[in-house]
């Protein structure tokens, strides 16, 4: 069911301007608001699969410090909204982040492409763990990793 819901919030939305190419993760598991919308706007998701997610990345202007390198702030912002898609499931309440820790590697710079992997590393009761990689695309350089722990109510099993 959440894979269906995925597929369904991954359709190409006509008003942003990504040039329409590929699916974005924005509304994946929230409505929109003018802060998802901005950061998170330009993210085009590759693969979704049980306990993975793949997207890519062009760094925007609008994230950028003046010397036109992705601000760390941004990181951290994707580490959080991807790290968090991939253990969220249809019909519960968002999980809420316990814990946050990024290695920033690397710098990205302005019109950089880059890869987000999130991949659920592990869960025990409502607690999961998820680890998030933003890489160089083209160079396959890590920018950051980060480990990202959340808490949320579990799926009934009645």
């Amino acid at each position: 069911m959440m894979m269906e819901k995925i597929r369904e919030y991954l359709q190409l939305s006509e008003d942003v301007d990504d040039g329409g190419e590929a699916p974005r993760v924005e509304g994946l598991v929230r409505g929109r608001s003018f802060y998802e919308d901005f950061s998170l706007r330009g993210i085009r998701v590759n693969r979704v699969v049980p306990g993975f997610i793949s997207c890519t990345f062009k760094v925007p202007l609008r994230l950028t410090n003046r010397d036109g390198e992705l601000v760390n702030g941004a990181i951290a912002n994707l580490v959080d909204e991807v790290g968090g898609a991939v253990v969220h499931e249809e019909g519960l309440p968002m999980n809420v982040s316990v814990d946050m820790s990024i290695a920033f590697l690397s710098k990205a710079k302005l019109g950089e492409e880059l890869e987000i992997t999130s991949r659920v590393m592990g869960e025990r009761g409502g607690y999961k763990g998820t680890i998030v990689v933003v890489r160089n695309q083209k160079t396959g350089e890590i920018i950051a990793e980060g480990r990202h722990s959340l808490f949320g109510r579990q799926a009934s099993k009645l």
